[in-house]
């Protein structure tokens, strides 16, 4: 009996430790977690991230290597902190204020010390590492910018912050991720995967070699290099035009709804948000509240439209069978309703019919109109739904659905929008008579009003705009590639099309005419108002101007707004004249135009809110004229090659 229960003892031990290893060895190691086992260094392998090239194959974003400096808080001994600060030109508060917000993040995790060495110091302190123990040197790229030009486009990489970490654990500190433009809008395609080494270590926090051998060890994978959309010949001559001047300009190609060119003025240098001076730079920029250079207008300034939005007018009005392309209705520079003017106007023949009103742009005669749409239904507010409806149709009073991560509404009332203003039934057509001439409260942001002209171009159905082109070994979004119909009728445009053609052959546009290109387009001034001293004062006017080219199967179409621009033709169309040239035929021969614009600056309208002196509204005395110096000469030389 007694060998029996010894026999018995010995196997129920055994089977004890078999068991009891088979769990710690198998099984545990199967859930084991190498990212949250402190004795398990890991060091990570950053991949190249991709390039970006434009539409015409040209690189503008590539990769340099850089170099940050590491450390993991619970390894760091006493160290010569004089010497190792010196090495990093820092001083010791930098020091304890980056040791300690590495510490709160985790003691064990690795941090960022010093980001972006340079080679240069990155030989100097290479030498000396072994000195500083808990401090390494990680090697990853940073961005190299081929162009000036396009900050905006492109966009800027910046360290993950806390928030970003919790959101998305792929990222650890002092990783960098996609801030702006394409950068963060194809940031999961461009950044890659990391890979990972995982290295064992002793009692003693000594480096014993790869742990298991480098079984769970991992390659980076590099990111995809993807072609944008953009023309950087026309987006970089875009930016010198619009140089000394606010605003923006955006660009379709109507076929496809990608955005050919995306300004937004004043721009600045790409490379200025690289390297070690990003934060200083970053920094100067975003406190810079006047000029703004951070501040996207063609993606997030909402203006109101002008004088271009009376097309849609025109064509909701043949839409909703209200008036017809021979009804012409009299101007007595301006709209009046009993006795009283409601809007003025320049001065023009009288009357006129839809083709002379868009060719002169008459706020009379689209102020008739917009009565009758909303007229054409017994409760107003009934009216200004159906309105609201056919406008919206166009992607206006909302978001696009674009590609970039920023943007704005823009606004579009409805019946409901009145009716909470004046109270339900106390209101009429005539409360809101200057959304009939792009004023009162219609808002609209460049890349909408762009949108708007390509899908007239289009005669009736537009293409999402879109930044991408191409993906590496992928397709894009159908979203970009599916068409949108707008509520009006493919007939209803063909006399829309012809005033807007007319207003180059007999409008306010006849002196923008560019030889061989059948331009249709549409001049606007907008009222601009800001307050000075707490008192809304008005400022020089908003300079618009929407066209598209050619007049049948258009290339391009194009929206310029010039803030203080005076009105439509003198700054904005102008400059959408020669932009289109550009793209067309890739040369200028409007030259008079070109030199026109490069050498006048609105800089002194900009800071006539700012003088504490009083100024004349549209003073033509202020406006600054610049010399063109023999740079910008030889530039514009090469942009038309």
């Amino acid at each position: 009996m007694r060998k029996i229960l010894l026999f018995a003892s010995i196997t129920i031990v055994g089977l004890i430790f078999i068991f009891r290893l088979f769990y710690l060895q198998v099984y545990t190691a199967q859930n084991h977690n190498l990212f949250e086992d402190n004795a398990i260094k890991k060091v990570y392998d950053y991949p190249k991230r991709g390039f970006v090239y434009d539409r015409n194959g040209e690189l503008l974003v590539a990769n340099q290597p850089s170099y940050d400096v590491m450390f993991i808080p619970r390894e760091v001994k006493p160290l010569d902190t004089l010497e190792f600060c010196s090495l990093l030109k820092i001083d010791k508060n930098r020091f304890k204020d980056i040791y300690q917000k590495a510490y709160h993040y985790s003691p064990w995790l690795p941090s960022v010390f010093i980001a972006h060495l340079s080679k240069e110091d990155y030989a100097v302190l290479q030498e000396k590492m072994r000195k500083f123990e808990g401090f390494y040197i990680q090697k990853r790229s940073l961005r190299l910018y081929q162009t000036t030009i396009g900050a905006n486009v492109l966009g800027d990489l910046g360290e993950v912050n806390n928030a970003i970490i919790k959101e998305h654990p792929y990222y650890k500190m002092g990783d960098l991720i996609g801030k702006q433009g394409v950068e963060a809008s194809y940031e999961d395609i461009l950044r890659g995967k990391k890979g990972v080494k995982f290295i064992q270590k002793d009692r003693f926090n000594r480096d014993i070699g790869p742990y298991k051998d480098g079984v769970y060890d991992t390659l980076p994978e590099p990111g995809k290099d993807i072609t944008i959309s953009i023309d950087s010949k026309l987006q970089e001559f875009g930016e010198l035009l619009m140089k000394h001047k606010r605003g923006g300009i955006i660009a379709i190609e109507p076929s496809s709804g990608e955005i050919l060119a995306m300004v937004s003025a004043p721009s600045y240098n790409p490379n200025l948000l690289v390297g070690r001076n990003r934060s200083k730079n970053y920094t100067k920029m975003h406190y810079d509240t006047i000029s703004k250079p951070l501040y996207d207008r063609s993606l997030l300034a909402q203006y109101p439209p002008g004088s271009p939005f009376k097309v849609l007018n025109a064509l909701v009005g043949l839409q909703e069978g209200v008036v017809t392309t021979d009804d012409k209705f009299s101007c007595r520079m301006g709209y009046y309703y009993n006795g009283r003017r409601l809007t003025g106007c320049h001065s023009h023949p009288s009357p006129l019919s839809m083709n002379d009103g868009i060719a002169q742009s008459c706020n009379s005669y689209f102020c008739n109109v917009y009565r009758r749409i909303i007229e054409k239904y017994d409760d107003p507010a009934k009216g200004m739904n159906v309105w609201s409806n056919h406008i919206k149709s166009f992607g206006l009073g909302n978001y696009l659905g674009y590609d970039l991560k920023i943007g704005s509404k823009g606004y579009i009332p409805d019946g409901a929008f009145y009716d909470k203003w004046y109270g339900k039934g106390r209101w009429s057509s005539t409360y809101n008579i200057s959304n009939a001439i792009g004023q009162g409260e219609v808002l609209a942001t460049p890349i909408q009003l762009a949108n708007m002209v390509a899908a007239i171009g289009n005669r009736g159905y537009f293409y999402t705009p879109h930044i991408i082109k191409n993906i590496e070994g992928d397709t894009i979004d159908e979203n970009y590639t599916t068409p949108k119909y707008t509520t009006i009728d493919k007939e209803n445009f063909e006399p829309v099309v012809q005033g807007m053609f007319d207003v180059y052959n007999k409008g306010t546009a006849t002196y923008l005419r560019v030889p061989g290109i059948d331009i249709c387009g549409k001049t606007g001034t907008a009222e601009n108002y800001t307050k000075i001293d707490g008192v809304k004062t008005q400022l020089t006017d908003h300079s618009i101007f929407v066209a598209f080219a050619p007049k049948d199967n258009p290339k391009i179409a194009i929206a310029v707004f010039v803030e203080n621009g005076y009105w439509g033709s003198r700054f904005a169309g102008k400059i959408a004249s020669l932009m289109i040239e550009k793209y067309i035929k890739g040369h200028i021969t409007r030259t008079d135009l070109e030199d026109w614009i490069l050498s006048h600056s609105l800089e002194d309208e900009y800071a006539k809110p700012y003088s504490g002196k009083p100024f004349k509204i549209n003073g033509e005395t202020t406006l600054q004229v610049i010399p063109i110096d023999k740079s910008i000469k030889s530039k514009i030389s090469n942009l038309s090659d």
